[in-house]
């Protein structure tokens, strides 16, 4: 098995409290990380914790696709959000969003730690740290058009 550590910090242009809401609800998902196409079984059920599959859609060759269900434990601590996803071929992914006011908005530091089979390694953090920058970017856009 091979451990990855991927980190990024950005700003948004909202409250701490804005981000936290958004980031807590499953279905922001959808388009926030650009491969999670649908989210269903949304279980509340667990105080504190919100469990859900996502489905990640890969291409291939521009003609194949791939829906991957993944499983979703979303947690919250504070202004922190914290997870662990469950994939095919033993890919884990343990993500953590630690949100803190700066000036007038929200200082984002996301971190993802990946563990994977070492031949799934390379491919599965180039797909998360892809996703990783996209997710800050689209986070941005979306919460600064919905203050």
């Amino acid at each position: 098995m091979s451990n990855r550590v991927l980190t990024h910090a950005f700003h948004v242009d909202v409250a701490p409290e804005k981000v936290f809401e958004h980031l807590t609800a499953p279905e922001s998902y959808i388009g926030l990380s650009p491969l999670v196409v649908a989210v269903r079984e949304v279980d509340r059920s667990e105080p504190g914790v919100i469990r859900y599959t996502a489905v990640e859609r890969f291409r291939f060759l521009w003609i194949f696709t791939h829906d991957n269900p993944i499983n979703v434990a979303l947690h919250t601590d504070g202004l922190s959000v914290h997870g662990e996803v469950r994939s095919p071929g033993r890919i884990r992914m343990a993500y953590r969003f630690d949100l803190e006011p700066e000036g007038a908005g929200t200082r984002v530091s996301d971190r993802l730690d990946l563990t994977a089979p070492w031949l799934l390694a390379g491919f599965a953090a180039g797909q998360a740290r892809k996703v990783q920058l996209a997710r800050a970017r689209i986070l941005a856009e979306r919460l600064s058009h919905h203050p």
